[in-house]
């Protein structure tokens, strides 16, 4: 599929080009693959991609279904790059997410958003956005999702931010013990084994975590070290270690990486850790502590409410050095979105939601009986019990944010008395959501 339509109204007219990436994609050098690829590398600062890499490439994105959008300025300068790559680049996939309901739903992942310094403020953003979210609003997604480098953009499309991590340093010099009784055991893995092991797990965490986003074929090769950091070569100093059960399944691994001898105190960072339960979890920091010559472990991953500082014995050992955003939400139809998640508690309100973008606002009836929800837009003349944009929604949307702190920030606007404590008791759980799938 490929499609082309081209902006008026500036000096040369700007061309956009849209086109879903297959197993049969031209992967040569001066193919549109590669000079999409080559702006992407461009706007993230990234080295430029070897040629014999692109068939690899060309390989997750077609396993991905990701539809690639770049806009061209066909009349560049006579010694500027050629009108060929990209001024401007933009990607979307689908997967599902965890939603807190009796199934995962569809979610429209945004990714590769670029714009070239030299074509800002064009409006170029905004129409690579806009068109790509209704598309999806058309096709039934009920919900677009992205992981942002920038916070200041998204929020003016609709997204609110839902999601957190920490990054985490833990002390695993002789002071650093797990409290509690092992259970199962935790083995260094076989390399070959670990994608198809990395999915399994992945899975277990996915079904059982509210936030979690499913992940794209590059996850499983990334973290067994089939790919490396820059390029999918392989890296050598990637080690997986797999946590069994007592049944001897597989239920948790970390995949891992020692940063040199040259850095002090000694450090092994995690690249992944994915348990599918708590006590895999546990196991497999126990087994990080055990790590011979090791002081220090980092994790840029851990969960907003980790349980592991109250499993040790001295917390202290445990240094939370920021927390970041990770989850985005944008609602594209919000009666199927709300149906989507599931609910502790019961009762019934009226929420108006406004849409600058004008795709998903009105004013809905909701509806909470044996923890699903029901949801009709009514005349937006009845009375609203709560006001707020689709933005704020976002963020309320899979609990990770408190309804009282968005009343604070002036987000929602409450309009009867105990809405606020009746927000809370609907979307919020007894664990915040967390996702651990960057894209």
């Amino acid at each position: 599929m490929s499609t082309q339509t081209t902006t008026p109204g500036t000096s040369t007219e700007l061309r956009l080009e849209k086109f879903q990436v297959t197993a049969e994609e031209d992967t040569s050098p001066g193919g549109r693959f590669a000079n999409w690829f080559y702006a992407v590398g461009v706007g993230f600062f990234e080295p430029r991609a070897n040629a014999e890499d692109y068939p690899e490439y060309v390989k997750a994105f077609a396993a991905d279904a990701r539809t690639l959008i770049g806009v061209h300025d066909d009349a560049p300068g006579a010694l500027s790059v050629d009108g060929a790559v990209p001024v401007a680049t933009y990607a979307s996939m689908r997967n599902t997410l965890n939603a807190g309901g009796p199934k995962p739903i569809q979610a429209h992942l945004i990714t590769s958003v670029t714009v070239r310094p030299t074509h800002r403020r064009r409006g170029l953003l905004r129409r690579m956005m806009t068109g790509d979210l209704q598309a999806a609003a058309a096709a039934g997604v009920p919900v677009a999702v992205l992981t942002a480098s920038e916070a200041t953009i998204y929020g003016r499309f609709g997204f609110g931010c839902a999601t957190f991590t920490t990054s985490v340093t833990v002390d695993v010099r002789e002071r650093f013990a797990v409290l509690g009784t092992p259970t199962g055991r935790t083995e260094l893995a076989k390399p070959a084994e670990v994608p198809a092991l990395a999915g399994a797990v992945f899975a277990q965490f996915h079904r059982r975590t509210r936030g979690s986003v499913g992940r794209q074929y590059s996850y499983a090769r990334r973290v067994s070290g089939q790919w490396g950091r820059e390029r999918p070569v392989e890296d050598k100093a990637v080690r997986t270690a797999v946590h069994y059960d007592d049944a001897g399944n597989a239920v948790g691994y970390v995949a891992y990486r020692f940063e040199g001898w040259s850095k002090e105190p000694y450090t092994v960072r995690i690249i992944d850790l994915v348990a599918g339960t708590e006590e895999a979890y546990l196991g497999l920091w126990r087994y990080l502590g055990s790590l011979d010559l090791i002081q220090e472990v980092t994790w840029d991953g851990a969960a907003v409410d980790d349980p592991l500082p109250w499993a040790l014995a001295d917390r202290r050992c445990y240094r939370v050095n920021g927390v970041d955003d990770v989850l985005w939400v944008r609602l594209l139809d919000v009666a199927k979105a709300l149906e989507g998640r599931g609910y502790r508690t019961e009762g019934e309100l009226v929420i108006e939601v406004t849409d600058a973008q004008g795709m998903a606002g009105g004013t809905f009836e909701f509806a909470v009986a044996d923890g699903r929800a029901r949801v009709e837009q009514v005349s937006p003349n009845m009375e609203a019990d709560v006001v707020l944009d689709i933005a704020a929604l976002g963020s309320l949307y899979l609990g990770g944010v408190s309804p009282a702190a968005l009343v604070g920030a002036g987000l929602i606007e409450p309009r009867t008395e105990g809405v606020v404590e009746f927000l809370n008791d609907l979307f919020r759980d007894a664990q915040d959501p967390y996702c651990i799938t960057h894209f």
